[in-house]
């Protein structure tokens, strides 16, 4: 990867409690090693997705919709008084203590994640609080526009050939990919961004996210 080439900005859209958005998040970042990328991090939430149509979700995953107002609102707060550049540290803090150690979304996972980017333990305040609700449905929505009301997390945005972004739902992968596989998928990414009127590839899930 030549230190010359031009960056290319790509946009993502994760909840903190999507399984399958942090696998895809953890091959963004392994892009970002092997393809001259830039990925731009953003919130979008299962909640706000969900809270139309609670009485169509089966009874676990409604249940499941009550605690994912918290983790999404504290990346909020975070971005909106700190910067967008802590959004993608904190995620990722979030997401090694939820997923990879299998811990949930629990009041201390959310103090030990903004402890370790350095951030104010104060924030976690905000997982009860609707102070930046704003700016988290306008976010949620400037993701979820690109790609329709049908789909989930994670939203990814790439640009297409003509310059304009292009957006996907997904790529649904486990595990993530890395190093000449993760480039590959990117490839492959940008090129059937390329294609005018290309929509959708689908299998149905075999097996569940593996965060080895």
């Amino acid at each position: 990867m030549s230190e010359t080439e031009a960056r290319i900005p790509a946009d993502f859209w994760f909840d903190p409690l999507c399984p399958w958005a942090w696998m895809t998040s953890r091959w963004m970042l392994e892009v970002e090693k092997v393809r001259p990328v830039d990925v731009r991090w953003h919130v979008m939430s299962l909640a706000v997705l969900n809270e139309d149509r609670l009485d169509e979700l089966p009874d676990e995953y409604r249940e499941a919709m009550k605690n994912a107002w918290g983790p999404v609102r504290v990346v909020t707060a975070a971005r909106v008084k700190h910067g967008e550049e802590v959004v993608g540290r904190l995620y990722t803090e979030l997401g090694t203590r939820i997923h990879n150690e299998g811990r949930g979304a629990t009041p201390e996972v959310t103090l030990e994640a903004l402890a370790a980017v350095g951030l104010p333990a104060e924030l976690a305040e905000y997982a009860e609080s609707d102070a930046y609700d704003i700016e988290l449905r306008a976010s949620h929505e400037e993701g979820i526009s690109k790609v329709g009301q049908e789909v989930g997390t994670p939203v990814i945005a790439v640009p297409g050939d003509d310059g304009e972004q292009i957006a996907f739902f997904g790529p649904v992968v486990t595990p993530a990919p890395r190093g000449e596989e993760a480039a590959k998928l990117w490839d492959g990414t940008l090129m059937v961004a390329s294609i005018p009127g290309f929509y959708e590839i689908k299998r149905t899930r075999t097996v569940g996210p593996s965060f080895e």
